[in-house]
């Protein structure tokens, strides 16, 4: 199974793209996995949010695959332990899951047409965290899952 991490916005900074390398790095041996930014282009961007979560929702289902299992990150999601990150990936690979994307929505959030595409849709926190960090937040919980399928000592129960 290939993930994917999907987030609307700009380019990280340095020293968050070096962090979420160094976590997909440490997955490798484990798992494939991946971050794909997209970005409205300049001259369609807009301070409406209406506008804005259309725009985004149209990339987004331009992008959207049928081999693709989509889970949506937003604030009012599931919350989930590490080992229930852990258990759904292994859920996801045990049916045959292809690609399994993981949804960063823009700042708006997402459309109801996007929380209806999603297969599940979870909670990191109820804070409310930056794109970038919720990026580098990703990498390592996927790392921090695929370690506790392994049995690597990186997470302690």
């Amino acid at each position: 199974m290939h993930i994917e991490i999907w987030s609307i916005g700009k380019e990280n900074d340095k020293y968050i793209e070096e962090g979420i390398q160094y976590y997909f790095k440490k997955t490798s041996p484990y798992n494939s996995v991946e971050l794909v930014l997209m970005q409205l282009p300049k001259k369609l961007a807009t301070t409406d949010a209406d506008r804005t979560k259309a725009l985004e929702e149209e990339m987004i289902l331009k992008r959207l695959q049928p081999h693709h299992y989509l889970i949506l990150l937003d604030e009012r999601g599931k919350q989930l332990t590490s080992p229930q990150w852990a258990q759904q990936f292994q859920q996801a690979m045990n049916q045959g899951t292809k690609t399994l994307v993981l949804l960063i929505g823009g700042a708006f959030g997402a459309t109801d047409t996007i929380r209806k595409q999603a297969r599940q849709v979870w909670s990191l926190s109820p804070l409310v965290f930056p794109h970038q960090l919720v990026r580098l937040i990703l990498a390592e919980q996927v790392y921090r899952a695929f370690s506790i399928l392994n049995n690597s000592p990186y997470h302690h129960s």
